[in-house]
């Protein structure tokens, strides 16, 4: 059984973050081998917990690998608890509404005054400018940073089909917090880092904004783009089923009309060039999807794999489950349900050394290590006792 990435073990991390951006990044801190002490409200641990509908599997997903501790932080007692955790971590991450954590003393200005060698990463909605204190979730970025219209038809704009930008964020203050640790063993300090979900659609809109500056031309929105490609397309198999293959090349091209009968399109003079063959989509590809029409899905992936085109099924989330890529790859790691019951759900996308990603802890109940960590702070099991019955330190239930 492989022993997983371990290449942060040591690192401490206290995390005061809900939802997804804040806790996709604890979560890559944690899979990466950092002890990530999650921080949850009394008495009822993280409201994400609770939450229904598409936000079921938020807290499900980012949570293995952590430890959980329940806070209350209204109290005195819990803010000095959290400041003894604070006081001998690494890193702190935090995403909720700007100043709430300054408000309870927690803010960066008091925690680096009493840890110098902390990092201290900030998640927001913007970073600081103009629009610093909006309220800002993934859709609300996805809309005005114009990734909704690239995603939609013309004139309806659509989010994306995951939280791509709350992801995305949380991955981006994973990066500038690696980035700190680095700088911190050259000069000894913390800093404050910040990532912002504005910003993360920003930089996906790059390769658009580029396009427009180039070309003097605002780019149509993914579903009527003009494709650059001969062959960039869905087509339908004899079972029913749908599959995307692309023909991004000429040897493509001419391997594509040699397989499946159209040696009258690789022998046609006026489809030579690669702009020729985009330019006569209209024509080539109805006789292309004839072709594939006459195939099942298994003999069309077979026969694409073999060639080396370019192709994918149109899969749903859920066949995830069954990819026999990602079960024997690593790809999957065991996690425990709400109600229990266990699932495979997808690791970190990386390897290192070999090693894919471990769970080491499985998602935790809330407040389940609050009497581990206190004692590692140094408090006694009679002033841990005390804390709970103050209220200000949550056990589970």
């Amino acid at each position: 059984m492989s022993a997983g990435v371990k290449a942060l073990t040591g690192l401490r991390v206290v995390e005061f973050a809900h939802m997804v951006m804040g806790p996709t990044t604890g979560l890559i801190l944690a899979d990466l081998g950092a002890d990530v002490v999650k921080i949850e409200p009394t008495p009822g641990g993280d409201n994400t917990r609770r939450l229904t509908g598409s936000g079921i599997g938020f807290f499900t997903m980012t949570s293995r690998n952590k430890r959980s501790v329940m806070l209350n932080l209204k109290s005195a007692e819990g803010r000095e608890v959290s400041r003894r955790l604070i006081a001998r971590a690494d890193v702190l991450i935090e995403n909720f509404r700007p100043g709430a954590l300054d408000k309870l003393g927690l803010g960066y200005a008091d925690c680096a005054a009493a840890n110098p060698r902390l990092i201290y990463c900030s998640l927001k909605g913007f970073l600081p400018g103009p629009y610093e204190r909006r309220t800002a979730l993934d859709e609300v970025v996805q809309m005005m940073g114009g990734l909704a219209y690239m995603t939609g038809p013309v004139g309806q704009p659509l989010r994306a089909g995951a939280s791509v930008i709350d992801i995305m964020g949380g991955t981006y203050g994973a990066v500038a917090i690696l980035a700190a640790l680095v700088e911190r063993e050259r000069t000894g300090k913390g800093q404050l880092v910040q990532a912002g979900l504005f910003e993360s659609v920003a930089m996906l809109m790059s390769q658009h904004m580029a396009q427009a500056a180039i070309t003097g031309t605002e780019p149509l929105p993914m579903s009527t783009r003009d494709v650059a490609w001969p062959v960039y397309d869905s087509f339908d198999t004899a079972d029913g089923r749908k599959m995307f293959i692309g023909v991004v090349t000429d040897t493509q091209w001419q391997t594509l009309c040699a397989e499946f009968g159209l040696t009258d399109l690789a022998a046609d003079p006026s489809l030579a060039t690669q702009t020729a063959r985009r330019e006569a989509r209209p024509r080539t590809l109805p006789l292309i999807a004839a072709a594939f029409a006459r195939l099942t899905e298994a003999e069309l992936t077979a026969r694409c794999e073999r060639l080396g085109l370019p192709f994918a099924p149109i899969a749903r989330p859920a066949d995830l489950f069954g990819d026999r890529h990602l079960q024997n790859s690593g790809g999957l790691v065991a996690t425990s349900l709400p109600d229990g019951r266990s699932a495979n759900l997808p690791c970190l996308p990386i390897s290192m050394g070999g090693e894919r990603v471990a769970v080491r802890r499985d998602v935790p109940a809330a407040g389940a290590d609050s009497r581990d960590v206190l004692a590692e702070l140094g408090f006694s099991e009679t002033e841990i006792d005390e804390l709970i019955a103050q209220g200000a330190v949550g056990t589970p239930l």
